[in-house]
């Protein structure tokens, strides 16, 4: 189920981060790192009501951010949307992955991106992370180019 983000959940969304992106790394994608989602990212995502769990019997099994747009790497692409909700930090443990999870998260943040008057989601992802590519495009996102200063390609859904 999802829920919203409990002031206990960062400390744990840390440690399967971790565990994330150690699983990134060693499929050579560089998307994450050693400190990157940290415990204060995650703290800030729950401070400003941002952050959706997926939880399973009491477990936690990912997470996605979902915030209004403030990231100046995103100047760079036109875009269709002019009051967008952008998705950050969307993770899913390895073992509970091919169970829609992913696609679970998605649909809850643009639900929410929706009930707060976006036009339109907007997504970023590294070029060589084509498991998280592959689900952003079945999710009806479109990509609109690629965000040099970030090294990301980014997506783009328009809410109607």
């Amino acid at each position: 189920m999802i829920r919203n983000s409990l002031k206990t959940d960062p400390v744990i969304l840390e440690k399967i981060a971790r565990v994330v992106a150690r699983g990134l790394n060693s499929e050579g994608i560089s998307q994450w790192s050693l400190t990157y989602p940290s415990l204060q990212d995650f703290a800030n995502d729950h401070e400003d009501g941002s952050l959706l769990i997926y939880e399973s019997e009491g477990t936690i099994l990912g997470s996605v951010t979902i915030k209004p747009e403030n990231d100046p790497a995103y100047a760079k692409i036109i875009w269709e949307g002019k009051n967008a909700f952008v998705i950050h930090r969307l993770m899913v443990l390895p073992e509970a992955r091919m169970k829609g999870i992913g696609k679970t998260l998605f649909m809850a943040a643009i639900e929410k991106a929706k009930t707060s008057k976006a036009d339109s989601v907007k997504v970023d992802t590294h070029p060589d992370n084509l498991r998280m590519q592959r689900l952003i495009l079945k999710m009806g996102f479109k990509r609109k180019g690629y965000l040099e200063s970030i090294n990301r390609i980014g997506y783009e859904l328009i809410l109607h």
